[in-house]
């Protein structure tokens, strides 16, 4: 049976970037296991925000292999993005790995997948995750129609997610960068 994490949103706005993430995780189709976990941390001394969907075993995984890639490139988010994109696509053990990544600094905002993608979306706003198109759609509309700073649309968001998606909950952690 297979362990999966749920939704992560994330906003840029007036220079702050926010991730957020809920505490759910499901076995399965049908028992949530868990209710309370984190799945947006802050690595590389504080500077960079990760959130992570999918496959609980496997985020862990691909994050750690992460934090080595800004390790071994002075922390420059976009090459570091890319190289594990490029390993993730092509290692046959990263391969399997079911997961998805959004990864954020001071600058930069970014979705990492196993098909090779590094994408930064043109709006400053994704979602991953079974709750991501509610929370993408509810942070779009928030950031649109309110003055609402980034971390509090990603919060809303995920708390929209939550009322429509049965994988994901209202016990959210959010950081900032």
């Amino acid at each position: 049976m297979e362990f999966r994490g749920t939704t992560i949103c994330a906003v840029k706005r007036n220079g702050v970037t926010a991730i957020a993430g809920d505490g759910q995780v499901t076995m399965g189709e049908s028992v949530i296991m868990k209710g309370n976990a984190v799945k947006v941390k802050r690595i590389y001394n504080d500077k960079v925000v990760i959130g992570f969907a999918g496959s609980v075993s496997d985020a862990f995984a691909l994050s750690e292999k992460f934090e080595e890639m800004l390790q071994k490139y002075s922390g420059n988010l976009m090459r570091s993005a890319v190289e594990l994109a490029e390993l993730w696509r092509s290692d046959k053990m990263y391969r399997k790995l079911e997961a998805l990544l959004i990864v954020a600094d001071a600058n930069s905002l970014y979705i990492v997948s196993g098909s090779g993608e590094v994408i930064e979306p043109e709006s400053g706003i994704c979602a991953i995750g079974s709750g991501g198109n509610y929370a993408l759609a509810a942070a779009r509309a928030l950031a649109g129609s309110t003055d609402l700073d980034a971390k509090e649309i990603a919060v809303r968001a995920l708390k929209i997610a939550s009322e429509l998606c049965v994988f994901t909950n209202d016990h959210i952690t959010v950081e900032t960068v």
